[in-house]
């Protein structure tokens, strides 16, 4: 098993009074229905519009149903711009019972980064998400259903990913043909040299049921993108 690591400075996050609390811990209880990790690296531009659009949908959501509860952490992985400020901003909208920020000492890395804010997450059911808001947040509902038509879930552990698949004949009529063809020749590569039987269809989106999270980010070895 992994030895996970974690600075003193990590064992806390800013609430949005700006005093320290300590983070939980995924072997708590769950006591929110969903945590949202957003992974984020000098993304002070970027974010404010996938965070606008994620809280915007999660806000109604919670509107239409007053049982649903969520969080949304950011995790800095050691950024060199404003992207700790520019989520603080949130924090203190929404309170940080809803938005909470893990700046990381220094740059672990995507994998090491969301497995940061996974452990420290109390949702039932945890959703990766990109900073960049590549994928239209509403967009997990259809994750959420591909979670629910796994059920019975085998020791309560199950994933939904997103996939652009059926995008993809749209996405190369938009390409230029040199464009297409490092596509077909990237994935020929990975066929012939890695796998063969996976496709991997890069969607940022990937819903994981609190077991099944603890259980795959506990055993993380790689920590980089």
């Amino acid at each position: 098993m992994p030895t996970l690591h974690r600075h003193e400075e990590e064992k806390f996050f800013v609430n949005a009074e700006g005093r320290k609390e300590s983070v939980p811990s995924i072997h708590d209880p769950p006591t929110k229905e969903l945590s949202v990790v957003v992974p984020s690296y000098n993304e002070e531009d970027r974010l404010p519009l996938m965070m606008d659009e994620a809280l915007d949908y999660l806000e109604k959501r919670q509107k239409r149903d007053l049982s649903f509860t969520y969080e949304v952490i950011v995790v800095d992985d050691g950024s060199k711009d404003q992207t700790t400020k520019v989520a603080m901003k949130y924090c203190k909208k929404y309170g940080s019972d809803k938005v909470r920020v893990l700046s990381l000492v220094k740059n672990r890395g995507k994998g090491g980064a969301v497995r940061m804010g996974v452990l420290s997450s109390r949702g039932k059911k945890i959703l990766m998400a990109d900073a960049d808001g590549a994928t239209k947040f509403a967009d997990i509902e259809k994750v959420e259903e591909g979670l629910k038509n796994l059920q019975p879930w085998p020791n309560q552990m199950a994933i939904s990913c997103g996939s652009r698949a059926h995008l993809e004949k749209d996405s190369i009529a938009k390409r230029s043909y040199f464009r297409t063809l490092l596509m077909y020749g990237f994935h020929f590569l990975v066929w012939f040299l890695c796998v063969k039987e996976i496709r991997d269809t890069q969607c940022g989106f990937k819903l994981l049921t609190r077991e099944a999270a603890l259980r795959t980010f506990s055993t993380l070895h790689v920590e980089r993108w």
